[in-house]
């Protein structure tokens, strides 16, 4: 039986990271060097680095921050965050990262995802998607871009399946609605992507206890799940998420 994942992601901000809730009001919480070198230990399986403001301000990937975070972790690592040309998906990867997440960039430009993976690989290429509900929307969620703050017109069902077909190799799915709460994933969402995908889907957004990871990668289907306010506050550390899922039935990389 395939292994669940368990990643941890830094969302960063002006070389900090940082930590909101539903895209909100971020604090500073510490480096992202030393608490990616700290994760690593722990036994994490994957790191994510995001740089949150990227692609609002408009400029690329802050490349020496990702090289030294790169340099304190050997399993993979993804980045997101202001990446919209081949040429930048190249630098971060020489940088140190095993894949880079298109987000923004990917709705502004879908080329860069066939691009992307016809030069890199689809493994190297991770569709990010922020996702709210909607009525509105056919699926009953709506894509959103530039760290929330954009309304698109894309179903996000719809953008899965179309990203996927362009190359993306991975989704990183994560609800807007549930961010930060550490009140649970959001199990619908997360269900209705992976069941209509054929890649792995990462459920991000909402894990506030071991009991919600399970819930997400079991009843959501998701082949991997996404954290940060649960190690970030100190609440838990990667051995101990590990140890609760394997009791609760999640095969788990001890």
């Amino acid at each position: 039986m395939l292994k669940k994942r368990i990643i941890v992601c830094l969302d960063v901000k002006d070389g900090r990271t940082t930590k909101g809730v539903k895209f909100l009001n971020n604090i500073d919480i510490g480096d992202p060097v030393d608490m990616a070198n700290e994760y690593y230990k722990q036994g994490v399986d994957e790191l994510v680095f995001y740089d949150i403001m990227a692609s609002a301000r408009g400029r690329g990937p802050i490349l020496d921050l990702i090289s030294k975070v790169a340099s304190q972790v050997f399993i993979p690592f993804c980045v997101g965050g202001g990446i919209g040309s081949i040429e930048d998906i190249r630098s971060t990867i020489l940088a140190g990262a095993e894949k880079v997440s298109l987000n923004s960039q990917a709705v502004k430009n879908p080329e860069l995802i066939t691009e992307g993976a016809r030069i890199f690989g689809n493994q190297c290429i991770v569709l990010g998607m922020d996702a709210a509900k909607d009525d509105s929307a056919p699926s009953g969620y709506r894509v959103y871009i530039n760290g929330g703050r954009v309304k698109t017109d894309l179903d996000a069902l719809e953008w899965a399946k179309k990203a996927v077909s362009l190359g993306a190799g991975e989704i990183v799915l994560n609800s807007i609605d549930a961010d930060g709460t550490k009140c649970g994933y959001e199990i619908n969402l997360t269900k209705m992507i992976s069941e209509n995908v054929d890649v792995p889907v990462i459920a991000s957004g909402g894990g506030g206890t071991p009991g919600h990871l399970a819930d997400v990668l079991k009843e959501g289907k998701a082949d991997a799940a996404l954290i940060a306010s649960m190690v970030h506050s100190g609440a838990y550390t990667i051995g101990s998420i590990k140890n609760d899922l394997n009791k609760l039935g999640v095969p788990v990389r001890l």
